[in-house]
C-alpha cells in the first residue's frame, strides 16, 4: 500500500483567540500547519481526483472555520481543525500545529500540536 501524505504549510490566518479582555476584541494572527495521511493506490492507479483526498475542500473548511470562529484556548482551535483533516473516510492519520506569533513577549510564537488516527 502507497500512503500520500498531504502537508498544508503555514496556513496564515486571523480570528479571535484568547480569553484576556484584548484578546476578545482584536483578531490575532495564526499559522496552521496539517499533515494527512491516506491510502494513494486507487489515486495513483486511475490518476482521477474523485479517488483522492481534494486538500482544497479541507483547506477551504479550516480557513471558514478560523475565520468565522472565536476560540478562548489553542486547544479547542487545534482540535476543531483535526476534526476536519479527518473527516474524509480515507484519511487514516492526521496532525494538526496552531501557532500563535507574539503570544509571549520573549518568543516567536506559541503552538499546540494535536493529532489523530482512525
Amino acid at each position: 500500500m502507497t500512503t500520500a501524505i498531504i502537508n498544508i504549510k503555514s496556513l496564515r490566518l486571523r480570528t479571535y483567540i484568547g480569553f484576556n479582555p484584548e484578546e476578545v476584541q482584536k483578531q490575532q494572527d495564526v499559522i496552521i500547519n496539517a499533515e494527512i495521511h491516506y491510502p494513494a493506490d486507487l489515486a495513483c492507479a486511475t490518476d482521477s481526483e474523485n479517488n483522492a483526498v481534494n486538500y482544497k475542500v479541507i483547506t477551504k473548511k479550516m480557513i471558514a472555520l478560523v475565520e468565522e470562529g472565536q476560540f478562548k484556548l489553542l486547544e479547542r482551535l487545534a482540535a476543531d481543525l483535526l476534526a476536519i483533516a479527518l473527516e474524509h473516510p480515507d484519511v487514516s492519520y492526521a496532525s494538526v500545529s496552531v501557532d500563535k506569533p507574539h503570544a509571549l513577549r520573549f518568543a516567536d510564537s506559541v503552538s499546540i500540536t494535536m493529532t489523530s488516527s482512525k
